[in-house]
């Protein structure tokens, strides 16, 4: 049975059961491990991407092709997706790497210009028969974690209209909307005040478009049952995983006897397991379970 799928057949699973599919960022192969182990063990489907700015860390060349092909071994449907592509030439390379869908973020230009771009997108992925995801608003902060603030008051947000979704969703033919509603990429500062009604509007508007929440990280589990509820069907959630990767390995490291040698595969296997253990728990709350 082919477990590789594209983004429209695992938002399909989402809205049928009522939850939000986890997408996980997968850099390096410690990630890649720890989430489809995590998804394995939960038997739940999952999306690994990888986002164009963490290029300086590892290339798409290189990554692009492990995930595409552990995807294919995975016990559970896999969804091998590309994260923020800002230029249509990026996309394209995930698109001949084998990659069953792309995110085109146009967010920060002007609408025109997003739309005609996100337009172009749609046509490169039907050509292999991947799935589209795009995005309208702001969340203040890029996917690297740079920006203004991450709290309310960051007046560089600007929250997803409804109205403007609709029109944007018929026009391009898009699989999945990312929508600005009050979070943010990375740690949050502050306590995130999210709108649910923006949410609901852009579902209602749009004939229930499948919404995906960015700066999953860090939200409580009470406004995720809200958000879920309210139409959200995939989750972004990178930060906290590679935070929990991070102490992993540290309490690793500080575990060691004085003297004893350091090896990198013990930390590194260290920072798997408790990024599995961080990602499962998540998973959790995005199933509802």
């Amino acid at each position: 049975m082919q477990l590789l799928v594209t983004l429209k057949e695992i938002m399909k699973i989402a809205e049928e059961r009522k939850i939000a599919v986890g997408s996980f960022n997968t850099p390096n192969l410690e990630s890649l491990q720890a989430v489809l182990e995590a998804a394995d063990e939960l038997e739940l489907p999952v999306i690994v991407q990888f986002a164009q700015c963490h290029e300086p860390w590892l290339s798409l060349s290189v990554i692009g092709p492990v995930m595409v092909e552990a995807a294919k071994k995975a016990s559970v449907p896999v969804c091998v997706h590309l994260d923020h592509g800002e230029t249509l030439t990026y996309l394209k390379q995930a698109l001949e790497l084998g990659f069953t869908s792309i995110m085109y973020d146009g967010s920060v230009l002007p609408y025109e210009e997003n739309l005609a771009n996100t337009k172009k997108a749609v046509e490169m992925a039907a050509r292999t028969g991947a799935s589209v995801e795009a995005e309208l608003g702001s969340m203040g902060r890029r996917e690297s974690g740079t920006g203004d603030g991450s709290g309310p008051e960051d007046e560089t947000k600007i929250y997803t209209d409804p109205e403007l979704a609709a029109d944007f969703v018929k026009e391009t033919g898009i699989d999945a909307l990312a929508c600005s509603f009050g979070t943010t990429h990375g740690i949050y500062l502050t306590e995130p005040k999210l709108d649910f009604d923006v949410v609901r509007g852009v579902r209602r508007r749009t004939g229930n478009i499948p919404v995906v929440m960015h700066g999953g990280s860090g939200v409580s589990r009470e406004d995720f049952q809200k958000a879920i509820e309210a139409g959200v069907r995939k989750v972004n959630y990178f930060t906290y995983m590679d935070k929990a990767g991070g102490s992993g390995a540290l309490a690793c490291l500080k575990g060691l006897k004085e003297g004893e040698p350091v090896f990198f595969s013990s930390l590194s296997l260290a920072a798997v397991q408790a990024m599995k253990e961080n990602v499962k728990e998540a998973m959790r709350q995005f199933a509802m379970c």
